[in-house]
């Protein structure tokens, strides 16, 4: 009960090392769902609005990764990110760019699923409208993105 209260008055009392701690863990989360959006956003419109060979097998892959244990993340990029690994000589590993890569691999594929999905959805709701208007195919994807 008391490492409870504790807590709290922890809380309360505006701890610095609790600020930066909180600040460092919303930053990192941030910049790795803003690397996710811009690579996530435009691969999911362009599964949804375009037809190529390997299409099907690449949706089933992205979905598939939206399940992937944050386990198996971690340790992929630890080995990848490690002294003997491929990027070790860049020294990334135990710092918050490794953070920000793991947490953008994880958030990767949910927002590439996500966005595919709607933007069928809403492309099957307003292709007349688009095709009408002869709105071209960068014109569609900004649209229905926005929407």
């Amino acid at each position: 009960m008391s490492e409870g209260l504790s807590a709290w008055q922890l809380i309360a009392s505006g701890d610095a090392t609790l600020i930066s701690i909180v600040r460092l863990s919303l930053t990192i989360t941030l910049a790795a769902v803003a690397i996710a959006a811009v690579v996530g956003l435009p691969l999911g419109a362009l599964l949804a609005l375009t037809r190529f060979p390997g299409r099907s097998p690449l949706v089933v892959l992205v979905n598939g990764f939206m399940g992937l244990p944050p386990v198996v993340v971690g340790l992929t990029v630890y080995l990848l990110l490690s002294r003997s690994g491929p990027l070790g000589e860049f020294g990334l590993l135990f710092t918050p760019a490794a953070m920000v890569i793991a947490q953008a691999l994880l958030v990767l594929p949910i927002i590439a699923a996500l966005t595919r999905q709607t933007i069928e959805d809403l492309w099957r709701e307003y292709r007349d409208e688009l095709t009408a208007m002869g709105v071209g195919p960068t014109g569609r994807v900004v649209t229905l993105l926005w929407d």
